[in-house]
């Protein structure tokens, strides 16, 4: 069975507006800069138990108004008159673009006869897949999703292959929304069917027999295909060649119309297992015995796990009994089996018990289990018989980060292995030997010796003890004047682990130093960890994140004229708190998709699934005074030199609405001392970040960290 993953809410809310009067304000202007657009803003106010609350920016909450369009044009007309300034910015898109031009692969997944796998020559917006009969057969291509856009923008966000290799269902979005459309490829035939599902979102796809169980939305209304919020999931399968129309409706619960769902089926296909979840941590878990497609709609489904309170999923059925992956009574997870006819949690037997460390998941292949922990956000992964017995160590090349790909009762599998400095590289596995091989290593024209990655420990405001990745050229002085980024995420318990991106190589080269600090808020020690940054203990992310940069200064990697933060999504709150508390700490700041407006950011889309990482404004009014007093949009000062700042967002964000970063980004600029250097880069055609077309994704980072280095220069 594939690794159970709860659909991840980060798709941020979009707004709906209640319009004022306009009026236009005219900002201060450094004279060195282009001239800032003339932002209106009208007379909104709210009332929150009893404190009004000003949001003359409350208009840019509508979507594709013309008043939106006329600013976002003149937004980014002075955004690109600043970027045009600095000498570099071309020469360093052309040493990333050289970078990331080398040939990569996915692990191969078999299906019936036939092994699977992703490739991209290089520079194509999108990766091509195709499928072999053997490990050493020729090559066929199955899709190329470049063909689907002249510009790259549709974007193949999923695939699942039938059982026995016949059907491929593809799952493809535009322009970077999470809006799902769904075809089906006969590969016997090569051929694509006339089958097209629509406004699936949040969903995987699992098949069973000749069709598969996928969720949906009902569709909404015209004009708010981006903002509305995100109600009443539904799961449905949907059989080979019917008009969507007649896909049978398994799961739905009216009663709570903000509760997620998704469906998932064992290798086996003999049982269905229903996830739903109100959050973005925790869910509650269904199962049924399936007694063949024509009678899903007569599936009874029973309670595995009844509330919301942990995370519970399943990794394998063997012989009838289940294999569950759990955070119940358990902070780092353990591993437990659990006989179907008495599934409550009083009745499961630990498999593999809590350790030091989190035990991020665990894989079926072959005859054996593979658990991967997380050790100080690396990855450790050690082989056990479904009885808990040990039965080795998985040999990993370095502190990095494993993935596994293979089957229950297959005699193989494969595992890849990146960090910061180590691309992609995909290893065969030969359980019937016990020996590993190396599969596939790309071919970079750069030298991954030639740079170092160090985890160090920095100590936060409280005392607490976390780990900093950093990054750099061999032969870097430690004398604070290395132009340094610090990245950080710190929330939605997930876990901040080494990853390697072609894009910052140019970077090192440059002198610069890249950095990653753990946070609380994420998962990399457990579900404690988790809980000690979120609601009404949030600002411990915000105080890692700056004793980490001030670590940094600290042991001379940088100074406060060499340092920058960046992060994106929850991690852009994460530097819009930074920033706004500690101006002074930076020289440059670049907020991406970040959710910027902690009033209001659980009124759109999927937003009001993060309530428990954040609490919402309504619930109480410590919550609200609480929000009130971190939320970056509210917490700009008239007169204060703030870092140069580049506020990033996309068009087609129907995560983090774009409503959050232009009302950050025009606040700024109306109050910040008028020599700071504030600007909104606002993407075309593209969401949340999902999907990106390579061609974007080069520019964008051409974009950052030509920022970066120009305001980080002594």
């Amino acid at each position: 069975m594939k690794e159970h993953r709860l659909i991840n809410s980060w798709t941020l809310g979009a707004l709906l507006v209640a319009a004022g009067s306009l009026s236009s304000l005219a900002t201060a202007q450094d004279q060195t800069e282009p001239k800032r657009p003339d932002t209106p803003k009208c007379d909104q106010k709210d009332d929150y138990f009893g404190t009004t609350v000003a949001d003359p920016y409350r208009w840019m909450e509508v979507e594709k108004t013309p008043e939106i369009q006329k600013w976002i044009e003149e937004e980014n007309a002075l955004t690109q008159s600043v970027l045009e300034k600095i000498p570099f910015r071309e020469e360093l898109r052309k040493e990333m673009t050289d970078c990331y031009d080398y040939a990569r692969e996915g692990a191969p997944s078999k299906h019936g006869d036939r092994y699977f796998y992703s490739k991209n020559s290089g520079l194509q917006n999108q990766s091509t897949l195709y499928y072999r009969t053997s490990l050493d057969g020729e090559e066929t291509l199955l899709l190329d999703p470049n063909t689907l856009s002249d510009d790259g923008t549709v974007a193949l966000s999923d695939y699942a292959i039938s059982k026995d290799g016949r059907y491929a269902a593809f799952a493809t979005s535009t322009s970077g929304s999470d809006w799902r459309d769904i075809f089906i490829v006969d590969i016997e035939k090569n051929e694509r069917l006339e089958d097209a599902l629509q406004w699936a979102k949040f969903t995987n796809i699992s098949w069973y027999g000749d069709g598969f169980f996928y969720s949906r939305y009902d569709a909404p209304k015209q004009g708010e295909e981006l903002t509305a919020k995100n109600e009443n999931q539904k799961i449905y399968y949907h059989r080979v060649g019917d008009p969507q129309d007649k896909d049978v409706l398994v799961f739905c619960d009216p009663e709570h119309p903000s509760r997620n769902c998704t469906a998932a089926v064992d290798d086996d296909e003999k049982w269905l297992f229903v996830y739903q979840n109100e959050s973005t941590y925790g869910a509650r878990v269904l199962f049924a015995e399936l007694e063949g497609p024509d009678k899903i709609g007569d599936v009874s489904l029973k309670t595995f796990y009844p509330t919301f309170d942990s995370e519970t999923g399943i990794v394998a059925v063997k012989d009838g009994v289940f294999y569950a992956l759990t955070d119940y009574k358990a902070s780092n997870r353990r591993l437990v089996k659990v006989d179907p006819a008495a599934p409550a949690p009083e009745n499961w037997i630990d498999v593999l018990p809590e350790s030091d460390a989190l035990l991020e998941t665990v894989y079926a292949v072959g005859d054996r289990l593979v658990a991967k922990r997380l050790r100080d956000a690396s990855s450790e992964c050690v082989f056990y018989s479904y009885d808990g017995d040990e039965l080795g160590t998985l040999k990993l090349p370095g502190i990095g980060v494993a993935g596994i790909v293979g089957k229950k009762d297959n005699p193989e599998f494969f595992y890849t292995f990146t960090s910061y400095v180590y691309p992609t590289t995909i290893y065969r596995y030969d359980l019937t030997t016990n020996e590993s091989s190396l599969w596939r290593a790309p071919k970079t024209n750069f030298n991954p010796e030639d740079y170092v990655t160090e985890r160090e420990w920095y100590v936060s405001k409280d005392g607490t003890k976390a780990p900093i990745f950093i990054t750099y050229k061999k032969g870097m002085k430690k004398d604070g004047s290395n132009s340094t980024l610090l990245y950080g995420y710190g929330g939605f318990n997930i876990n901040m682990t080494p990853s390697f991106k072609p894009t910052r190589i140019p970077y090192l080269n440059r002198g610069g130093i890249y950095a990653v600090a753990i946070l609380r808020g994420g998962g990399e020690y457990g579900e404690e960890w988790h809980k000690a940054g979120t609601k009404l203990q949030k600002q411990n992310v915000f105080d890692d994140f700056i004793s980490a940069a001030e670590y940094l200064i600290k042991e001379g990697y940088a100074s406060k004229e060499t340092l920058a933060i960046n992060g994106g999504s929850n991690g852009g709150l994460l530097v819009g708190a930074a920033l706004t508390q500690r101006p002074d700490l930076f020289a440059a700041a670049v907020p991406q998709v970040g959710v910027l407006d902690m009033l209001r950011y659980h009124k759109f889309t999927i937003g009001w699934a993060w309530a428990t990482d954040y609490g919402t404004s309504e619930e109480s009014e410590e919550m609200f005074r609480y929000l009130l007093a971190y939320s970056p949009l509210h917490n700009v000062k008239k007169g204060v030199k703030y870092p140069a700042t580049m506020v990033m967002t996309s068009d087609h964000d129907d995560r983090v609405v774009p409503a959050h970063s232009m009302k950050f980004g025009a606040t700024l600029q109306e109050l910040a001392d008028p020599s700071s250097v504030i600007i909104v880069r606002i993407e075309s055609k593209a969401g949340h970040g999902a999907g990106k077309p390579t061609s974007k994704i080069i520019n964008e980072a051409a974009d950052i960290f030509s920022f970066i280095l120009y305001y980080t220069q002594k």
